[in-house]
């Protein structure tokens, strides 16, 4: 079956994370993505190894649907290679830090020059201002994009998410800007370039946080329990569990008491007859003090704590189960193993066993994008410069002598 992006080569000239998330994507959607490493190949091959001269995890679970090859970009043959490679493709994805690609001699005027149909993507830390020039890092985007200032307790520091969202966000991000890219191409011929920038991609997934910093002109976040904390603040706080939005939501214990024996319950207006049933509170479905949720939004700390003094004596499943049973909108809190274990996200081939070449097998995430007509087959990460003969002498016509002296004279 015919994929949705095949035909579309992509030159991946990313590493770490927030790229080579974005050009994964590519690949699952049927993308010929080309992984241009330097010959001692990305970095992430070699970090956070649990297997000796294996490739990491960290590489194989952003890597898979790819290509390989190894060029010195550096070398005045490389250089050759790499117009040549920028000729024949129709999207050119790099994540170097601010002016690199310039300084190797590729300016996007210059790229213009090589292919007018291109789409040249740049992931950057930062947009243009103070910041250029800062090291982008997964939390440092968190950071300086919302999201560590509005996540934790109030009477707590700020905290990262354990959710990639300052990587492999932005790496979403991009894609979409290369697709709507791509599409605008079929009209005008042209390529264009795509930027986007780690902070901004967080800020955007943030937006919620900037709603309610605007609201607190207009008097306390009530939403929150946490809100005669807002009556005067001027900024955003961090509000725990709490969901900020119409109806409240928490984290409630469940026995035996664990590090993940919690559930997320969200009351709301037409669930709490159900609920105080169901915690052994009927009067409260009735009682003025309760009824409605105007009257208990001053009192949200107290209502979870009754919810939770029933769900405690409790496992999360049977929890669940009988909310669920009431249609109270909840989720367990799941573990990575748990994860891992889960049934339902292997049959829906979220999550999924990969073989490789040099480790066995490896579990990693599957795509989240599900196309009736573009099914995805993952495929395991390629080792490093596995397709250099491949591209070099069966796609850009060198000869086997050359694709020698180049490994000799190490531009490859």
């Amino acid at each position: 079956m015919t994929k949705a992006l095949e035909g579309v080569r992509v030159l991946d000239m990313t590493h770490v994370q927030s790229g080579p998330s974005a050009t994964q994507l590519l690949g699952w959607l049927g993308a010929d993505v080309v992984k241009l490493e330097a010959p001692g190949g990305d970095i992430t091959r070699r970090q956070l190894r649990d297997l000796p001269d294996v490739d990491s995890l960290y590489f194989t679970m952003l890597n898979c649907n790819k290509r390989s090859i190894t060029l010195n970009t550096k070398s005045e043959r490389g250089k050759e290679i790499l117009t040549e490679l920028i000729r024949r493709s129709d999207v050119m994805v790099e994540n170097f830090g601010p002016g690199a690609v310039d300084r190797m001699g590729f300016t996007w005027e210059r790229i213009q020059e090589i292919n007018p149909r291109i789409v040249y993507a740049s992931i950057k830390g930062f947009g243009e201002g103070p910041y250029t020039n800062f090291k982008a890092y997964e939390v440092v985007a968190q950071a300086m994009g919302g999201s560590m200032a509005t996540t934790g307790f109030a009477d707590g520091p700020p905290l990262a998410t354990g959710a990639q969202i300052g990587d492999s966000g932005t790496g979403i991000h991009a894609v979409a800007g290369i697709l709507a890219a791509l599409f605008q191409r079929e009209n005008t011929g042209r390529g264009q370039r795509v930027n986007v920038a780690m902070q901004h991609a967080v800020l955007n997934l943030c937006r919620v946080k900037l709603r309610d910093q605007q609201r607190l002109e207009h008097g306390p976040l009530a939403e929150y329990p946490n809100a005669r904390d807002t009556a005067d603040a001027d900024e955003v706080p961090r509000s725990g569990n709490a969901s900020g939005g119409g109806q409240p939501g928490w984290a409630v214990k469940c026995a035996p008491g664990g590090p993940n024996d919690y559930v997320y319950v969200i009351v709301q207006p037409v669930g709490w007859q159900p609920l105080s049933a169901l915690i052994g509170r009927p009067e409260l479905a009735e009682d003025p003090e309760w009824a409605t949720p105007e009257a208990r939004l001053p009192k949200l700390d107290k209502m979870f704590q009754l919810i939770e003094e029933w769900s405690s004596t409790l496992p999360k499943w049977e929890v669940l189960e009988q909310l669920n049973a009431h249609n109270i909108p909840c989720g367990p809190i799941l573990s990575t193993r748990e994860i891992v274990e889960d049934e339902s996200l292997v049959a829906n081939e979220m999550v999924v066993r990969v073989e490789h070449p040099q480790r066995g097998t490896f579990t990693t995430v599957g795509s989240p994008l599900k196309l009736s007509d573009s099914p995805v087959d993952i495929v395991t990460s390629p080792l490093l410069g596995e397709h250099n003969a491949e591209v070099y002498v069966g796609e850009l016509g060198l000869g086997d002598e050359e694709l020698r002296l180049l490994k000799t004279n190490g531009v490859i």
